[in-house]
């Protein structure tokens, strides 16, 4: 196959001779006729049609060039174009006309033959380009259509039916979105030649790196990317970001639903093979429409996430309680401007206060209490032993236990998938928080819903905005090491699990305490990679990576649940409940009381003994890396 960039040169060098042929047969035409219609028969100069024939085409040609006309590609033209080939047609007349007066001063030539040949040669020009477009798009009159003002150029990458509702939406926005689309790529079988509501069709997928080569070869720049439909799995926006990268040119998404074609930025969350899910939101609506609810840590990303999405279901009252000033006034900012209606309470707290928490169940008396307050941060955490425990264990604790004095009706406490086999303190201190809130919610009538689950994806602490942080500086970006994978999950589909999982939960129930089906664990280099092409450059060559190895409590991979639990399916896609709970020692609370006490005196050593032997998985692995460590 010939390259992009030679194909695109032979493309302009048809059009131009095209042109310049067009012209110099006009000239021809427009002497011939005039002399016939006013002579009644040939000119007496034959000599004199060649050489206007000749200096017509010449000037075509110079005009045409430096106005760069050749470089229109047919099957695209617009309106602009249309007035661009004129102003070419005006520049060559006034490059004919002193060139033909300084060769014979027009002796021969009719005045009326030159306006004759212009209007031969538009209608020549015109013709010639509705003919590409009425095969390429079946739409000869596009030429004559309006193109968006500035409108960047593009090329859309999708299944068919995407691509048809995206390019509909489009030409009714009226300047909405400023995307000029040069053509289509589709995900499935293509037929070059065809057309989609007036975009022809390039190729496929497989050649969309020669496509916008030769787009770049012909327009001097290479147009955007476009993905919509299932172009933005996760499996296409790979080869399409990689591709773009090498290119240096931006990838814009499209939503492809009949609401619209908003153009939106391509997130790390189009990265995630995750499926679209349809949740029943009756359920949860009936949860908490009339209701108050209490979020605790409701200032941060899955607490306001939480937050939004119960404000979005017309609760009685919503409560933000968060130990966090900036955090709590921004929530409230953005709460109050998206919900103007809502009764909103913000409340600047911290958890291990009971006075506070007292205060603020007293006042309100909230019918549902979701838990999202916590400390999360896995090397922090390493660091600050006491801290994480007097937030985690004692927080939890005091928020379950004021939950039930005060006759919430339920409550859902946010834990996450480190809380399995734990070799960290914040793991370990999560899956105590567990316990610990399965316990107390035994003393009264309230009904527990934990909800475990991994990575939210962009939540503050995770590796998003870190990367993205350190690609705008120019690198490097650092992963702790090669083989790492963590299970990724978007806040919005969090949110809303964790939602369901409240409206599920039951009395009675053995464990109160769920899943999420997180998907396949992604590998974090190739999250980085990924992230690196979305901003345009190539991995390894813009921006390094660098591999720092594991930090203090790291693990290579995460799991969801234990040996001993077992995975039963509910009624609500993504969601699973856990079977299998655990005895724990008799001892329980009275090591709790000691564990707590000695995190309140800052012993940390003391602390964490006590937290090796409520959680003795945690344990074991702590007596495991202390005896590597002595035989290293």
């Amino acid at each position: 196959m010939m390259n992009a960039t030679r194909q695109a040169k032979r493309a302009m060098a048809l059009t131009l001779t095209f042109d310049v042929v067009t012209a110099g047969i006009a000239m021809a035409m427009a002497v011939t006729l005039r002399w016939w219609a006013v002579e009644g028969g040939p000119p007496d100069f034959p000599l004199l049609i060649l050489i206007s024939s000749l200096m017509f085409a010449s000037s075509a040609l110079v005009s045409f060039y430096i106005l760069r006309i050749h470089r229109q590609v047919w099957r695209h033209m617009g309106a602009t174009d249309a007035v661009r080939v004129l102003q070419g047609v005006a520049v060559a007349s006034l490059i004919f006309l002193p060139t033909i007066f300084l060769w014979n001063r027009l002796v021969g030539l009719p005045r009326s033959s030159i306006l004759i040949a212009v209007g031969l040669w538009i209608a020549a020009l015109f013709t010639g380009r509705m003919i590409a477009l009425a095969r390429s798009t079946q739409q000869p009159l596009q030429f004559f259509q309006r193109l968006p003002k500035d409108a960047a150029m593009a090329v859309l990458v999708g299944d068919e039916a995407a691509a048809a509702i995206v390019i509909g939406k489009l030409r009714n926005q009226n300047g909405g979105a400023k995307v000029r689309l040069l053509g289509l790529l589709p995900t499935t079988e293509a037929e070059p030649g065809r057309a989609i509501k007036g975009v022809p069709i390039l190729g496929d997928l497989d050649d969309l790196d020669y496509v916008l080569q030769m787009l770049k070869a012909r327009y001097g720049e290479v147009p955007w990317v476009a993905v919509a439909g299932d172009a933005r799995e996760p499996s296409t926006m790979s080869d399409v970001l990689e591709i773009a990268a090498r290119l240096k040119t931006k990838v814009i998404a499209f939503s492809a639903s009949e609401d619209g074609a908003d153009q939106k930025e391509i997130r790390p969350a189009d990265l995630l093979s995750r499926r679209q899910r349809n949740l029943d939101k009756g359920p949860v609506e009936a949860l908490v429409q009339g209701a108050k609810i209490l979020v605790t840590g409701g200032g941060g990303t899955i607490g306001l996430e939480l937050a939004r999405q119960c404000a979005a279901l017309k609760p009685e009252q919503l409560i933000l309680f968060d130990a966090s000033e900036y955090n709590l006034y921004s929530a409230d900012l953005q709460l109050r401007r998206d919900f103007p209606e809502l009764k909103l309470h913000s409340i600047l707290g911290n958890v291990r206060d009971t006075a506070r928490l007292e205060q603020t169940f007293g006042e309100f008396q909230p019918d549902v209490v979701i838990h999202a307050a916590a400390l999360k941060h896995v090397p922090l955490m390493e660091k600050h032993v006491c801290e994480a425990i007097l937030t985690n264990v004692e927080g939890a604790m005091n928020v379950a236990r004021t939950a039930v004095k005060y006759r919430t009706r339920r409550f859902v406490f946010v834990s996450t998938d480190k809380a399995v086999d734990p070799d960290n303190v914040m793991g370990a201190t999560k899956r105590l928080a567990e316990l610990t809130v399965t316990r107390n919610a035994q003393y009264g009538t309230m009904i527990p819903a934990l909800v475990r689950f991994g990575n939210v994806l962009g939540s503050s602490g995770s590796v998003v905005p870190l990367f993205k942080e350190q690609i705008d500086s120019g690198g490097p970006v650092t992963v702790t090491h090669p083989d790492v994978t963590r299970f990724f999950m978007t806040v919005e589909e969090a949110a809303s699990l964790v939602l369901q999982a409240a409206a599920q939960a039951e009395r009675g129930e053995e464990t109160g305490l769920y899943v999420l089906d997180m998907g396949d664990p992604i590998r974090i280099e190739a999250l980085a990679e990924a992230m690196i092409r979305m901003h345009g450059k190539v991995p390894g060559k813009d921006v390094e990576i660098v591999h720092t190895g594991l930090r203090p409590g790291e693990k290579l991979s995460e799991v969801l649940t234990y040996d001993f639990e077992a995975l039963q399916e509910t009624n609500v896609d993504g969601l699973l409940k856990v079977r299998g709970g655990v005895k724990v020692d008799d001892r329980f609370d009275l090591m709790l009381k000691q564990l707590l006490r000695a995190a309140d005196r800052r012993e940390r050593t003391e602390a964490l003994h006590l937290l090796g032997r409520l959680v003795p998985e945690y344990g074991e692995s702590r007596r495991a890396s202390e005896v590597g460590a002595e035989g290293a």
